[in-house]
């Protein structure tokens, strides 16, 4: 059997065409943004607070049996950016041999950096804070940040783990153990 082609159709006197929806309804066009969408903007946005060095929601205190400290002054949600650690970039090379010398001695406590404004360096230690380091590029230069490891309220101390487990640094700095 020979199947003949069909023209287009004609409107037939007692059947309607074929409609859609969105001839009787317009189209709405959903404003909720993609995910890459928002990666894009976070991006942007930690972007702006790193080369400003805006640093919001926390404030130093003083912490009994630690020194200074670093305290929420918001709530941070699980996974936002807390704080740039603010720093000199250097060869990995130069770290292993600063950190070889500082182990050996103790009075140079475990890390030497200067003292600044910012308040990352600050933040003290432990095994389970509430916070985590991430690398953060912008433009080809690393950045360590800090991000929310769990929702953190207004009032709590800002920690993180320092991450160093060698014998020689925590016999110098037992509190590294906690």
């Amino acid at each position: 059997m020979i199947k003949a082609k069909r023209g287009p159709r004609k409107k037939t006197q007692g059947r309607t065409p074929n409609r859609k929806v969105t001839d009787y309804y317009p189209v709405r066009r959903s404003s909720r943004k993609s995910k890459s969408e928002l990666e894009t903007e976070e991006r942007r946005k930690i972007d702006e607070l790193i080369t400003s060095g805006k640093e919001e929601g926390m404030k130093i205190d003083y912490i009994d049996g630690k020194g200074r400290g670093v305290i929420a002054t918001k709530h941070f949600n699980r996974g936002e950016f807390v704080v740039e650690y603010h720093g000199d970039l250097i060869e990995i090379t130069d770290a292993k041999k600063r950190e070889a010398v500082y182990a050996q001695d103790p009075s140079t406590g475990f890390c030497i950096d200067r003292e600044t404004n910012r308040l990352g360096r600050l933040i003290n230690h432990s095994k389970c804070g509430n916070c985590q380091t991430k690398l953060h590029d912008i433009d080809g230069v690393p950045h360590l940040i800090l991000i929310a490891s769990r929702d953190i309220k207004a009032g709590e101390e800002l920690l993180y783990d320092y991450g160093d487990r060698s014998k020689a640094s925590i016999e110098a700095h037992p509190w590294l153990k906690h």
